[in-house]
């Protein structure tokens, strides 16, 4: 199998090789990411004190699947639609909406994402979401860049004890078995795909 077809993203598959049609079906893609990143924001899981969402999970498969550049993409503009006001985030507009939202408790997180989306999309196109096991090393990095970006901002508002305790500690768990979950489904797809070359 040829290097330039085992080291690029899955969403490439889908492509077409070039000109309007493909700029078209990347705009199409990324706005579909946020609307998923939307719905993954809303969808909550309770976990005792603590509201969970899909998000993490959205971010990564996202990232695993468009790769580097649609990737950051479609986190940025997603970004952009909650500065503008667009109630994206899983607790607009009931706590804020905006650029003050967004420099709230959850800012560091949500640059976090992008971090994640660029570290995820790089090795995606590498070839390494072909392999769990690679890939789960990579989202493990990802994730816990994203946390500690989160860590940081959180500890400069309410203190690093608290942010330890309310904002890192009860999403380690959880986040392990999303990472564990988005290593498992993007390698799963590349082997349902028929071969290629060789």
């Amino acid at each position: 199998m040829s290097l330039a077809l085992t080291s690029r993203p899955l969403v490439d598959l889908a492509l077409p090789e070039k000109g309007v049609a493909r700029l078209a079906t990347q705009f199409v893609l990324v706005v579909a990411g946020t609307l998923l990143l939307t719905l993954s924001a809303k969808t909550k899981v309770v976990l005792g004190p603590v509201d969970m969402s899909l998000q993490t999970l959205v971010v990564l498969l996202i990232a695993a699947t468009f790769g580097l550049r649609l990737g950051v993409a479609t986190l940025l503009l997603y970004l952009a639609q909650g500065a503008m006001g667009y109630p994206v985030f899983q607790s607009t507009p009931e706590k804020g909406i905006g650029i003050a939202y967004m420099l709230g408790t959850t800012g560091g997180y949500l640059l976090g994402f992008v971090a994640m989306a660029a570290i995820v999309g790089w090795a995606a196109d590498r070839g390494l979401g072909r392999n769990p096991l690679k890939l789960f090393g990579m989202m493990l990095v990802a994730d816990a860049a994203m946390l500690v970006m989160g860590f940081a901002w959180l500890a400069v508002l309410i203190g690093a004890q608290s942010a330890w305790t309310f904002g890192v500690l009860p999403f380690i768990v959880p986040d392990l078995i999303k990472v564990a979950l988005a290593a498992s489904l993007v390698p799963a797809v590349w082997a349902l795909l028929p071969k290629r070359g060789n």
